[in-house]
């Protein structure tokens, strides 16, 4: 598989097209939970003046209504992005008073899930829908599971490259099915080599003690408050994470487009027994959405997606179905404690190489044995990715951990070189060189340096990550967030509120039958 990335590189250079992989598209979304001095879970509302989270493009909330979630615009230089996560993080600490922002994906000690509001979106029908659709998830896996903070990395390739590449490939679908399909093929080689993300990026190696409260685990105790494996790289992506058991006989299938709305569209639709003893209508409050395996199609949980922009009412699996794919979402990224935003350029720079890589290694489906490997090799990283002589599964055998990843590295190396010859410079290159030492050397990655820390500090996954947390809010605020852009954010906060208020005016059919109506279509 990864053999077919030179020989397609070398393809799109002879074409003299490949200038058309210089405007790459970015989007960043980041979860981060408000927390009090103590470090334990916000209690308040949302802020007013970060504005309304129903309407507010770019800070709004996840599950509770204490995981803010930022949103940045697409910008064709990651810089841009992560500018704009920046000031996003700046704007919000200035209003935040005393409370501050969680820095780790795993959550900060809760003594108990009643400490955990879902978040409320307002009195209108599609407010209500967001609400009762997070009281489902509460029903279903409970509250602790959605505490758990991540950031989703949106990548897009331009419009214009797809018929330029479809031509050098000789392909006869329109430009819509072959960048569709192409997406699919980035994705299911994503899922074959995404491990090394995992390793690489992986920072959730330990956990607070509260959140192992009820849960079955093989965890350690690094002190009487923290919880870890010696060699974990992301709990986060464990079977202690986002993991859904009802979903399992799901078989998503990654193959093709048409499969995988399909696939979603079976799942929306069809009722599951332990769900429909949950209730739906309980005593005239909800439970649930429905009683079906997934209530909407968000419901899914994938270390990836494809996705497309939706218009105002649409579901994304009919926008994807109408229009084709339009970018991909990576979901597997932890927050980086260690990062005053929790990621930096240097694994920016290495994801848009890295998913290129993923383009490029050729079009083979998925079968379902290589699937179940795919899933053992995560299971394996996640838990013991830095664990020495790690071996890992190929459909040639087995492969040690540092041959796999380095096999992988090889092939990045040119799509890196590529785009430093597009873009000018090396900051590709050094990008992906400086991943060839964490392979040589597990210590130095994010996950072996958290445990170093909080071994080397004696202080608890709870302590250490409130003192990070706290260092990163004072070095944020130092610098003074551009003028205009403050101006901006006040602008869209008082906007938003009065665009919900606006909704909420306005004469609508009552939930039920907005209810009903929303899950027909």
């Amino acid at each position: 598989m990864l053999k077919a990335v030179k020989e397609n590189l070398d393809r799109l250079i002879a074409s003299g097209q490949q200038h058309l992989l210089r405007e790459l598209g970015h989007g960043i979304e980041k979860e981060a939970l408000r927390v009090d001095r103590a470090g334990q879970i916000a209690q308040t509302d949302h802020p007013s003046v970060l504005g309304s989270t129903l309407t507010h493009g770019q800070i709004t909330t996840d599950y509770s209504e204490a995981l803010l979630e930022f949103i940045t615009g697409v910008s064709t230089d990651v810089r841009g992005a992560l500018q704009e996560l920046k000031e996003l993080h700046q704007f919000t600490y200035s209003l935040l008073g005393h409370e501050s922002l969680w820095c780790a994906s795993m959550p900060c000690a809760i003594g108990s899930a009643d400490n955990i509001r879902i978040a409320e979106y307002g009195t209108s029908n599609i407010g209500q829908l967001k609400y009762i659709y997070r009281v489902g998830l509460e029903h279903r896996y409970g509250k602790m599971m959605q505490t758990i903070a991540g950031i989703h990395y949106n990548f897009s390739i331009s419009e214009v490259f797809w018929p330029a590449w479809k031509h050098v490939c000789g392909s006869e679908l329109s430009d819509k099915d072959f960048a569709s399909d192409r997406y699919f093929a980035l994705i299911r080689n994503f899922r074959r080599y995404s491990w090394l993300l995992l390793y690489l990026f992986g920072a959730s190696p330990a956990v607070s003690k509260d959140f192992l409260k009820s849960v079955e685990h093989h965890l350690e105790p690094l002190d009487e408050d923290t919880y870890y494996l010696p060699y974990a790289t992301s709990l986060r992506m464990s079977d202690l994470g986002y993991s859904n058991r009802a979903q399992e006989g799901l078989n998503v299938c990654f193959n093709h487009l048409d499969t995988y709305a399909d696939s979603l569209q079976t799942a929306i639709h069809q009722p599951h027994k332990p769900y429909e003893s949950i209730g739906i209508k309980v005593d005239g409050h909800y439970r649930q959405l429905n009683s079906n395996v997934l209530q909407i199609e968000n419901e899914y949980y994938s270390d990836i997606r494809p996705k497309r922009v939706t218009h105002s009412g649409e579901k994304p699996v009919h926008a994807l179905m109408e229009r084709g794919v339009q970018y991909i979402e990576v979901r597997n990224t932890d927050i980086n404690p260690l990062l005053p935003i929790g990621i930096d350029l240097q694994q920016s720079l290495f994801m848009d190489a890295f998913l290129l890589t993923c383009l490029f290694a050729g079009e083979q489906l998925l079968t379902s044995t290589e699937c179940s490997m795919v899933a053992h090799n995560k299971d394996k990283i996640v838990s013991e990715g830095r664990r020495p002589g790690l071996m890992l599964e190929t459909l040639e055998g087995e492969i040690s951990r540092e041959q796999f990843a380095n096999n992988i590295l090889d092939q990045v190396t040119l799509v890196a070189n590529l785009l430093d010859n597009i873009h000018g410079g090396n900051a590709y290159h050094s990008a992906v060189q400086r991943q060839y030492e964490l392979i040589a050397n597990p210590e130095l990655t994010p996950s072996a340096t958290i445990i170093r820390e909080l071994e080397s500090t004696e202080l608890s996954f709870q302590e250490w990550t409130l003192k990070m947390g706290q260092a990163h809010r004072d070095t944020l605020l130092q610098e003074p967030i551009n003028p205009l852009i403050k101006q901006q954010l006040e602008e869209e906060a008082k906007r938003s509120i009065a665009q919900q208020r606006e909704a909420e005016s306005q004469d609508q059919p009552s939930f039920d039958e907005f209810l009903q109506h929303y899950l027909a279509s």
